[in-house]
């Protein structure tokens, strides 16, 4: 990834938060939104995708009309924390569609997976037949989700820098 700005200006913000919210934005819509000319805003997203600042675009599809009704947050303890054990499960996981989300933490759980399911007993049979089995697994405490108050991807983006 080549870093061409590493500040951001009132610009740049303005475009991230715009994509982020709508990424199937025309760039003459999102040049407009900022104020500036097309050109000069398609080259600032370019320059904003290879600092990498955007990683990429993707369509937020609804879990429950594609058939996944079950969201589960579980919450696995792994047997070793070496790094080399922490890399193979990470590898491990990133193998299986289900899981939508693998994040490391610290504390008691070392690994939180939001895993979906067409219905309780699909997650289950996931858990007994894959994730429970896997080298290194201690142990997995499941937490389904009733439903989601909240969800927005992405990052705040401030029209000016904090730091400022």
């Amino acid at each position: 990834m080549a870093t061409q700005r590493v500040k951001l200006d009132r610009i740049d913000r303005r475009i991230l938060n715009d994509l982020q919210s709508d990424g199937r934005m025309t760039n003459v819509d999102l040049a407009k939104r900022a104020g500036i000319s097309a050109p000069p805003c398609l080259r600032r997203v370019r320059a904003l995708e290879e600092a990498g600042f955007i990683r990429g675009y993707h369509a937020d599809l609804d879990a429950v009309s594609l058939g996944y009704n079950v969201t589960v947050f579980a919450h696995v303890g792994l047997n070793s924390q070496a790094e080399s054990d922490l890399r193979a499960f990470e590898d491990l996981v990133a193998s299986w569609p289900e899981v939508r989300e693998c994040h490391m933490l610290a504390g008691e759980t070392d690994f939180l997976l939001k895993v979906v399911a067409r219905d309780w007993d699909d997650y289950q049979r996931f858990l007994t037949s894959r994730l429970t089995p896997a080298p290194n697994v201690g142990h997995v405490k499941s937490a389904l989700a009733i439903r989601t108050g909240k969800l927005q991807p992405g990052v705040p983006v401030a029209e000016t820098d904090p730091d400022d």
